[in-house]
């Protein structure tokens, strides 16, 4: 029988989340899943079908009608790969609100749960709410942070614009937009190990999280 191995990795945006949970899944030998990938997939399909994001009801029925599926590290939507263009500037712009309603969250933690039951429920999950609401029974429980500035410089140079002071901004209105909706707010699990990624580069800290499965 296979035993449970899901490592959560949880945080807000520039703390090296995805980077950081695909690396650790190849080290660790299980499938990687991006939970966010799903939001920016849904996000998308609203924008297209011309939704008005703000209404619950409509981008509900939207979420409902679509397909969704991760295969290895693509996002698919109806069909369709999609992985590069979720992660355009419309969408990053709109994907707060959109993940914001609890229709369309519901909806997607259902798509997850059944992506992990697929993959013998071992995997490295990365998101928002992981740990605390889509696996809150999950065996290892990290949560990455980093000081704002740090996030800020290291998302401004992913997207390569140097103006990190636009890119400061945005990310902390996502960080209030996340930590404050309603339906499974941003938060640090209360059994999370916080790790702090201001300091530390890549390798870094995948060593300390290896290290943490290693010894529980």
């Amino acid at each position: 029988m296979t035993t449970d191995l899901i490592v959560t990795l949880d945080g807000p945006s520039g703390t090296g989340k995805s980077t950081v949970s695909r690396l650790l899944a190849r080290r660790l030998a299980i499938p990687y899943l991006d939970t966010g990938a799903f939001y920016r997939a849904a996000t998308l399909a609203a924008l297209a079908a011309g939704a008005d994001l703000s209404d619950a009801e409509d981008v509900g029925r939207i979420v409902a009608e679509a397909e969704f599926s991760q295969r290895g590290d693509r996002m698919i939507l109806n069909g369709e790969d999609v992985s590069e263009t979720i992660r355009s500037a419309e969408v990053t712009l709109h994907v707060s609100e959109v993940s914001a309603h609890p229709s369309v969250r519901a909806l997607l933690v259902g798509h997850q749960r059944a992506w992990l039951d697929a993959n013998g429920r071992q995997a490295v999950v990365e998101g928002r709410d992981i740990g605390s609401v889509v696996f809150p029974n999950a065996s290892h429980k990290i949560y990455l942070d980093a000081r704002p500035e740090v996030r800020a410089a290291r998302r401004a140079d992913q997207v390569g614009d140097k103006d990190t002071t636009e890119v400061l901004a945005d990310i902390q209105r996502r960080d209030h937009l996340d930590s404050t909706r309603a339906a499974s707010p941003l938060t640090i699990p209360d059994d999370a190990i916080v790790l702090d990624t201001s300091d530390l580069d890549i390798d870094q800290v995948v060593d300390r999280i290896v290290a943490l499965v290693a010894d529980s």
